[in-house]
């Protein structure tokens, strides 16, 4: 007489694991400046090397100076005059030889002459372009001889800040709040207020040794396709990291000690979508165990409810049986030595 079909069994134990989110991004720049001119002239010289590195204030390109300073000479020439003609008209006033008139207009001539004297120097010292911050330098779009002007769209180089740089990464608006809530409940382990410790992983494979922090507060919205997007904060000295590479982030989360894994393959859905597993009920037959599964660890999936410890889990003979089936449990692996049973 046929007994009833043997099945594997794996007895459900909270185990530990460690979980991870993993977002893909890519990186951008931390600043990116555009060196442009404030004066017009012909580029004298280019004062760096393109692909280098430099410093916030460092000179970039000479622009010929020679009319800067004629203009700033002649302003010079001017103002020096008019603070003698003031300190004269001084002394003349006192004994009533100038009128009040005579003099206020002889001050406010010497405030435009040293107004023109400021401008003049500020002009001059705009014939140096400097580089608005510090970073990677890309090509030059002119050359030596080259004019250029104050108000030119062009921009003579543009230079990138490197360390820190960001990774940009895009996710759905209910991931984003989920990410936030496990954040929040401590979960995700923090890097601070908002923010949450981050790992990389390279195109190459390889492993980014310094650890950065995802800014959830650094959030846009693409209102197209409503898809969020966040910001991560990586430092980067050696450089090693460049605009546009393609790289995984992975959230640094807490050890779940109590976790209960289930391998994928036992996990199926019911007429309902909703993802069920079966076990040996105390009755000694199958049953249909509705489970939530949030999430993949290392090819198993994770049970947030669903599942209990002690539970007798059925791995194997799943296709020989149905709910409220008698079944003959024996320990995984033995299923098949033990045949259907008699």
């Amino acid at each position: 007489m046929q007994g009833p079909p043997v099945v594997g069994v794996v007895t459900v134990a909270p185990q530990s694991v460690s979980l991870d989110t993993e977002l893909s991004g890519r990186t951008s720049a931390f600043t990116v400046a555009d060196v442009r001119p404030q004066v017009s002239g012909i580029i004298l010289k280019r004062l760096f090397t393109e692909g280098s590195d430099v410093k916030a204030g460092q000179p970039l390109y000479q622009i010929d100076p020679a009319t800067y300073r004629a203009t700033l000479e002649s302003a010079a020439a001017a103002l020096t005059a008019q603070k003698l003609t003031v300190d004269r008209y001084k002394q003349l006033i006192t004994v009533n030889a100038i009128s009040q008139q005579d003099y206020d207009n002889a001050v406010a001539t010497l405030k435009a002459d040293q107004s023109a004297y400021d401008t003049a120097r500020i002009n001059l010292d705009y014939t140096h372009v400097y580089s608005p911050v510090s970073g990677r330098i890309g090509k030059s779009s002119v050359t030596i001889g080259a004019l250029v002007t104050a108000d030119q769209t062009t921009a003579l180089a543009t230079v990138q800040q490197l360390d820190p740089i960001y990774v940009d990464v895009t996710r759905s608006s209910s991931e984003l709040l989920q990410l936030k809530r496990e954040l929040a409940n401590g979960t995700i382990k923090s890097a601070g207020a908002d923010a949450a410790r981050v790992k990389l992983t390279l195109e190459d494979g390889s492993e980014y040794p310094l650890e950065g922090k995802l800014q959830f507060s650094d959030v846009t919205v693409d209102e197209n396709t409503g898809s969020i997007t966040l910001r991560a904060i990586f430092p980067n000295p050696k450089h090693d990291l460049l605009p546009g590479m393609y790289v995984r982030a992975r959230l640094v989360e807490g050890v779940n000690d109590k976790a209960i894994v289930v391998p994928q393959n036992v996990v199926s859905h019911n007429n309902k979508g909703q993802a069920i597993v079966m076990v040996v009920g105390k009755d000694g037959k199958a049953a249909e165990r509705v489970v939530t599964t949030p999430r993949v660890v290392d090819n198993n999936w994770l049970v947030s409810a669903g599942l209990n410890p002690g539970d007798q889990l059925i791995v194997s003979g799943l296709q020989y049986i149905r709910a409220g089936v008698p079944v003959k449990p024996v320990p995984a692996g033995q299923d098949k030595a033990a045949g259907s049973g008699e």
